[in-house]
């Protein structure tokens, strides 16, 4: 605090300690707009920029300790994970699954959700005033819920020291934000476990096969497997036992891959089902312009035609 009897400083109450209460009993959360320097840290009292969590991860585990958990070596990634592993990185977003004719199919990850334990109990209401952008209304959930900006991640920090972390879509940046959550928890007061193992609990992928498929014939063929009620969900949803993946199948080509553990079930999943979806393509779809892919009369053309007629 700056002193107030001196004449030159005015008084100010310092960035951590600005809050907001929002009316109900025990509900914190901050309020970024209110403080004069508006940092672009995620930590406690003081700010945890990315130079210092470099530091501190180097000091305790050695850089070549912090890079060998980081470096992915999954032959599916389209791009490498950069030099520097402090930094988010879209290594692992995209990857290709084999079409089996020859071919491949790029699948985009949506969303990785993992969960940790960092072997402590935690105080949630002292986190939710130390730390920026952070949330915590014990009435309506009894979880912090704090985000990253860089890489962007949420995450939901419980009492008995658990952790999900949702919203990121490759391994490198899982890694990295599980640190950055582990570090900022250390910073405010607690002793998490050093190492503390993360596991991936949910990959979700999307893909676009390119054709329409013909739903109907498709649930009939495999009615072990899939499901269609296009009165409630316009999507078929077809479950693999092997590996053990959920499919969002909808008319148009498009797919929702959910349910994976790694990322290489989603390209062996896609792999085994593709064969399964060109059986079931739409040879012919219906053109409404003046002629269709054969050169014959469209079928706007058609109708209209016989109108005349009965005229």
């Amino acid at each position: 605090l700056n002193s107030p009897s001196d004449p030159d400083h005015h008084y100010q109450v310092p960035v951590s300690l600005q809050y907001v209460e929002t009316g109900e009993t025990g509900c914190v959360s901050r309020n970024e707009n209110m403080s004069a320097k508006s940092g672009n840290e995620d930590s406690s009292e003081e700010p945890a920029t990315t130079e210092n969590f470099e530091s501190a991860v180097t000091a305790k585990q050695g850089s070549a300790d912090s890079c060998t958990d980081l470096v992915t070596t999954d032959k599916s990634q389209l791009s490498r994970v950069p030099q520097n592993h402090y930094e988010p990185s879209a290594a692992g977003s995209v990857i290709e699954a084999e079409d089996g004719f020859g071919g491949t199919i790029l699948i985009r990850i949506q969303n990785i959700a993992s969960t940790t334990n960092f072997g402590c109990r935690l105080d949630l209401k002292k986190i939710a005033l130390k730390c920026r952008n952070t949330e915590f209304n014990p009435r309506r959930f009894g979880a912090v819920i704090m985000r990253l900006r860089e890489p962007r991640a949420t995450a939901l920090i419980f009492s008995s020291g658990k952790l999900c972390v949702t919203g990121l879509r490759s391994l490198h940046n899982v890694h990295l934000a599980c640190k950055k959550f582990h570090y900022i928890i250390e910073r405010v007061g607690f002793q998490p476990t050093p190492n503390c193992e993360m596991k991936v609990q949910n990959v979700v992928g999307t893909v676009d096969v390119g054709f329409p498929i013909r739903l109907e014939g498709l649930v009939y063929a495999h009615s072990a497997f899939a499901s269609y009620e296009p009165e409630l969900f316009p999507g078929l949803i077809y479950r693999l036992l092997n590996p053990r993946v959920v499919f969002l199948i909808f008319v148009s080509g498009k797919l929702v891959i959910t349910g994976a553990k790694k990322e290489s079930d989603l390209s062996v999943a896609l792999t085994k089902l593709f064969p399964v979806l060109v059986e079931f393509k739409k040879e012919h779809v219906a053109s409404f312009d003046a002629t269709d892919a054969t050169g014959q009369p469209s079928i706007s053309d058609t109708i209209s035609s016989k109108k005349v007629e009965e005229v």
